[in-house]
């Protein structure tokens, strides 16, 4: 399949700015809507990237967005629900409008960015419930001629991300850091692997219709992981891991604090270990990046 011009949906966010940097590389140009394209020129010294204006977010608009590109890529996603977006609107209701839009314009690759234990049915919290359905949206056999590959990744780190980054700040408040279900588990992915990915299978037909997890290379706690930012720092910091009673009051009220730091939503989601069951990056020829090798650097 030859790929030439790509459509990213959610392209201004953490993981398309990595993402158009690797296409750029490759020679692909794209196109990124964006309902403020002017908050974003940044992106346009990638080599073929092109800022349009998203308005209204229904299939005849997304239609003229799709015109001339060989593929689309979605990376739509949110943490929390606000009163102006819900998980069914962004998890749900925007996939099937860009299937079907990607259908009426005759696109003929789609790639999904979903959520490591992503479930419909027995999804740990809402957001893995709506990630899950949009998911299976986008894998049903209503897909006809487009070709659909879909990725969950475990938590993301690199350069701007709002977890590495999140910690290492909240690392600086003096005092000992209280930390909500520190025994949750992660395999941390570097971005960087996430973006080789999507390329991979950009053009490479036996990953059409499947479903890739992506983990890096090492399982650890949230406490290990707090505690691996604060070393490389230099931080003597005391991190104190709560129960579970009191990981839930921690839930309840910061999850009506102004941009809802840590909800119940998200205490839910924790309970589920982020962990792969088969690592999509090894299926892909891919060499999982290390912490080691970025957080140092990044934190530098």
């Amino acid at each position: 399949m030859n790929i030439k011009k790509v459509c990213i949906i959610g392209g201004t966010g953490f993981v398309g700015h990595h993402l158009i940097s690797k296409l750029a590389n490759a020679g692909i140009a794209c196109r990124i809507p964006a309902r403020r394209p002017h908050r974003y020129r940044n992106l346009e010294v990638q080599q073929g990237c092109e800022l349009t204006t998203l308005g209204k977010f229904d299939i005849e608009s997304l239609k003229s967005h799709f015109s001339g590109c060989d593929a689309v890529i979605n990376l739509l996603g949110i943490l929390n629900e606000s009163q102006s977006c819900s998980f069914e609107e962004i998890h749900v209701e925007a996939p099937r409008k860009i299937m079907e839009a990607a259908l009426q314009s005759g696109v003929k690759r789609l790639l999904h960015m979903s959520a490591l234990n992503a479930d419909e049915a027995d999804g740990a919290s809402n957001y893995l419930k709506s990630k899950g359905k949009g998911e299976n949206l986008m894998l049903s056999p209503n897909t006809g001629s487009l070709k659909v590959t879909t990725f969950r990744p475990s938590v993301i780190f690199g350069d701007n991300d709002s977890f590495i980054n999140r910690f290492s700040q909240l690392l600086m408040i003096p005092g000992p850091l209280p930390l909500a279900c520190a025994d949750a588990k992660f395999s941390p992915v570097y971005v960087g692997d996430v973006t080789a990915a999507f390329l991979q299978a950009l053009t490479d037909a036996s990953t059409f219709g499947k479903s890739y997890e992506l983990c890096g290379p090492r399982t650890l706690t949230l406490r290990e992981i707090v505690e691996y930012v604060a070393q490389i720092k230099g931080l003597h910091k005391s991190v104190i891991g709560l129960g579970d009673a009191m990981s839930r009051l921690q839930a309840k009220i910061l999850g009506v604090m102004p941009g809802k730091p840590f909800t119940m939503d998200n205490y839910n989601s924790l309970q589920q270990p982020s962990v792969c069951t088969h690592n999509g990056l090894q299926q892909l020829g891919i060499k999982a990046t290390d912490m080691d090798a970025i957080v140092p650097q990044m934190l530098s």
